[in-house]
Formats: C-alpha cells, sequence, structure tokens
C-alpha cells in the first residue's frame, strides 16, 4: 500500500500555507525531476550547483501535482500550480518526514558507521523481510536529504523500517534520530573518515554514539566489542545492549569454520550456535554478518531465516562487484574510500585464491582533511607489505600512495602513476588469463569508468586472439 499524504496535514507538518490551492492527492515527495512520478509533490532544494526553484515549471510538466518551495519565491512561481510555501524547503521536507513517522507504527533499526552501513542495512532487512513488511533506505539515502525522502517512501502498513543515518559535520546525527525516532541502534565501525569537518576520530564516535544516546528506554544497541571505540559508545547506551566479536567474548561471537566461507556463529544467552555462509570474501563482511544476525536474533528471526536471507543477499553495486573479462577476474570495490575499508579491500583481496597474479588499482580517499597525506602515505605502506603484481596509482592522492609504497621498499618498477585511462592501458598489455584486478577509490573517482574500459579491451583482446589478422579464424577451429 502506497503512501498517500493529505495536504492539510503537510501544511501543518512544515507549518507552511498552500498558495491557491492544494492538490487533491499527494502519492509521493521527489526533490529530482527525473525521478518525478503522476501525483508527487516536488520540493525545491538549493544546492551547491543548482537551485530547485528553476525546476518547479519542469517538475509540474513531468507530473507533479504542486511543489514546496521558499515564501519568498511562491508569487513568481504561482503560474506553475499548487504551491506550498514554507521557511525553506529542507526545513519543511524533514519536519514532512518526522511527522508521518509518527504515524507509521513500525520498529526502527538505525544504522550508522564509518564504513558498512549499507550492507548491513541490506542484510538486516534481507533477514527480516520474509517475516515482517519490512521498508529499508533507497540505496545510500542517509544524509539530511535522503533519509526524510527514504522515511516518506515507507508504505503506511510497515512494520520494521531498516534505515542508515550517516553524518560527515558535527551536529548532524540527532536531527536524524528527530525524524527516524529509531528503537534499535547499530554502530558499524568508528574510523578516519570526513576528517576535513571532524578535529579527531574521536569526535566521530562521540557524534556516532548520539544514535545511541537517542534511542528510548526501551531501545536496544548494538555493538562490536572489537571496535577501539567500543568502551566510548557504550557509555552512551541508555539501555540495552548486544555485542558481537570476531574473537572475544560477546553475545555473539564467531567461531572458525569448515571452510573459508562457512562460519559458526554462537549465541550467548541460549548456547546455540549456528554454521553461515558468507556472502562476500573478508574479515570485515563477516563482522557485517555478525551486527545483522545480532538485530534478527533480537526482533526473534530463527536461524534457518537468517541462513536463508544470507542465501538471497546480494551486494549493493560497485562494493566487491566482481566479473570475468577475457579471463582476467576484475573487482569493483570503488563506491567509495576511507582508511578503514582500504586496509579490509586489502586484506581481503590478499587472501583471495586466484590462479594468477594480483594488482592493484588505488586512487584518492576523499575528506580526510589535514590527514590526508599521512593516511595515504599509510595505505601506501600497507600496499609495499603485501605481494602485488603491480601498483595502479591513479590520482594526486594515489600517487602519494605509490610514494608512500616506495618510501617502505616497493619496487619503484611495479609502480605506475597516471591518469586512469592511462592504467587502463598499462594493464590491458600486461594481464593475463587466471589474473585478478582490485579496483579502490572514493566515489569521486569514478573509477567504475576504469573497470568498463578495461573489461572492453581485455574482451576484445580475446575476440581478436580467436581470429587472424586478414580475420580468418584460427587454427584451432575448422571453419
Amino acid at each position: 500500500m502506497a503512501p498517500r499524504f493529505q495536504p492539510e496535514r503537510l501544511a501543518e507538518w512544515a507549518v507552511g500555507k498552500w498558495v491557491s490551492s492544494a492538490p487533491a492527492v499527494i502519492t509521493g515527495i521527489v526533490h529530482d525531476t527525473r525521478a518525478v512520478s503522476e501525483g508527487d509533490l516536488f520540493v525545491a532544494l538549493r544546492g551547491t550547483r543548482a537551485d530547485g526553484h528553476a525546476f518547479v515549471a519542469d517538475a509540474r510538466r513531468r507530473g507533479a501535482c504542486g511543489a514546496i518551495v521558499r515564501r519568498e519565491q511562491a508569487a513568481e512561481l504561482a503560474a506553475t500550480g499548487p504551491l506550498l510555501a514554507v521557511a525553506d524547503p529542507l526545513a519543511a521536507l524533514q519536519d514532512i518526514a518526522a511527522g508521518y513517522r509518527r504515524l507509521v507504527a513500525a520498529r526502527i533499526v538505525g544504522v550508522t558507521g564509518s564504513t558498512g552501513k549499507t550492507t548491513v542495512k541490506e542484510l538486516i532487512a534481507g533477514m527480516l523481510a520474509p517475516l515482517w513488511r519490512t521498508a529499508r533506505t533507497r540505496g545510500n539515502w542517509n544524509n539530511e536529504i535522503g533519509l526524510p525522502l527514504s522515511l516518506l517512501a515507507m508504505e503506511p502498513d510497515t512494520q520494521v523500517g531498516v534505515f542508515e543515518l550517516g553524518i560527515s559535520h558535527p551536529g548532524e546525527m540527532a536531527p536524524l534520530c528527530r525524524m527516524a525516532r529509531p528503537d534499535w541502534g547499530v554502530v558499524t565501525t568508528v574510523g578516519p573518515v570526513h576528517l576535513e569537518f571532524f578535529p579527531s576520530v574521536d569526535s566521530i564516535a562521540s557524534e556516532k554514539g548520539e544514535l545511541l544516546r537517542q534511542l528510548p528506554a526501551g531501545g536496544v544497541a548494538v555493538l562490536s566489542v572489537d571496535d577501539p571505540h567500543f568502551a566510548a559508545l557504550r557509555d552512551c547506551v541508555p539501555g540495552a545492549l548486544i555485542t558481537v566479536s570476531l574473537a572475544s567474548p560477546a553475545d555473539y561471537r564467531l567461531e572458525a569454520g569448515a571452510a573459508a566461507d562457512l562460519v559458526t556463529v554462537r549465541e550467548r544467552a541460549t548456547g546455540e550456535s549456528c554454521i553461515l555462509r558468507m556472502p562476500m570474501p573478508g574479515r570485515h563482511s563477516r563482522h557485517n554478518v555478525l551486527l545483522a544476525t545480532a538485530v534478527a536474533r533480537g526482533l526473534g528471526v530463527s536461524w534457518a531465516a537468517i541462513a536463508e536471507g544470507l542465501a538471497r543477499y546480494t551486494p549493493p553495486p560497485m562494493r566487491w562487484e566482481t566479473h570475468e573479462a577475457g579471463g582476467v577476474t576484475l573487482i569493483n570495490d570503488a563506491y567509495n574510500a576511507n582508511p578503514l575499508s582500504m586496509r579490509a579491500a586489502l586484506e581481503t583481496f590478499r587472501d583471495l585464491a586466484v590462479p594468477g597474479r594480483k594488482w592493484l588499482v588505488l586512487g584518492d580517499m576523499r575528506e580526510l582533511g589535514p590527514r590526508s597525506g599521512e593516511e595515504h602515505a599509510v595505505l601506501g605502506r600497507q600496499v609495499a607489505e603485501g605481494d602485488w603484481a603491480s601498483l595502479v596509482a591513479v590520482g594526486e592522492l594515489g600517487a602519494v600512495v605509490a610514494d608512500g609504497a616506495v618510501a617502505a621498499g616497493w619496487p619503484p618498477e611495479r609502480v605506475f602513476r597516471g591518469a586512469a585511462t592511462e592504467g587502463v592501458a598499462f594493464l590491458a598489455d600486461r594481464l593475463r588469463a587466471g589474473d585478478a584486478v582490485l579496483f579502490k577509490a572514493s566515489r569521486g573517482m569514478h573509477l567504475e569508468d576504469a573497470v568498463a574500459g578495461l573489461g572492453e579491451r581485455l574482451a576484445a583482446r580475446t575476440k581478436s586472439e580467436l581470429r587472424g589478422t586478414d580475420g580468418s579464424c584460427c587454427t584451432t577451429c575448422t571453419t
């Protein structure tokens, strides 16, 4: 049952007023004209590059039933149709989301952390969805704009919602909690991300901890005792706490499995254990599965249903996304990057069994502020610890990684510095069947283009190798 919003109630929540007339019915709220469907209400938000007020007429032509606009601009836009005039469209969007959340009688699981938010959110939702009507964050819409839009897409009969709460500046978590009103709080990890805006990692932990402080008296927090900031986060918990660990005593602890992709999870309260198949490789993936399992078990999900949820899980795009081209394995883990996720990716790639050589394509980690140079140099030293065929360093900060690797003893002749397109050409001339390539950088580096370009070149190379230069088939064919 899709949400339907009463215009009068929206005006009340947003402390606004309909100009000329109100739509008869509102079936959705959007901020992007490309996503407008018939009956949607368009929110005119001001961004760094564009002002949504310039697109109100376009939204109307695409089927929007009206728009939320600033009061001072309502008169000039009156001819476009129904307008909800407010002091600030972003604040109105958030107030509307908070109002709608109060109407939906669902248990909400809030997930935050420096890495792993989307994966843990998807794992939890996948385990819960077969049992209850479950809503979840759209993609990674987890910030001051994305979270309210995700909440407003929640169906009114939703029973459980799993939403990411992402922050990049001090003071952002409390408003997100005010909208979502989470009953459960999960902190995946705390690490050196967004240091462009935070003075220290401890301050990041404190901001993440606000999710826990905002939990109600009957709320439940889920934390990893393996996190260096566990003690500080634990002090933020007002009520019940569930712990997980890969090695230490905890409510949910990982035990060795019979195979690389099989692990045993033991539940302290019952003494029960279950063998689970990991949907993705890596120590960090096991940690994510433990967190999701703890939430699911706390909400009454059976071990069998948890195992089934893991079997159905498909990683979001660009998160250890693997495919083969010309006999070469290409791993696109370039949705985003920070020191924590970089190290996890290197460790996972190191342990991956492949018949050939392993190549790295690494680029900038963004938003690290004054610690950027240091963190990229540290990454270079980590690279130097591995047995890689070569390091392809992309971007200005990728060059710092290369310098750090060479300073730590990595052979200079096994480093390529340059643009992504140049790196693709370098690799295409050297890769052999059985090799594997890991691509990792912040999203702004657009390494997915390099993955696609390399895949095309490898596929074309394979095709040309099967034919002679005159277009005839090779000698192994009978045609």
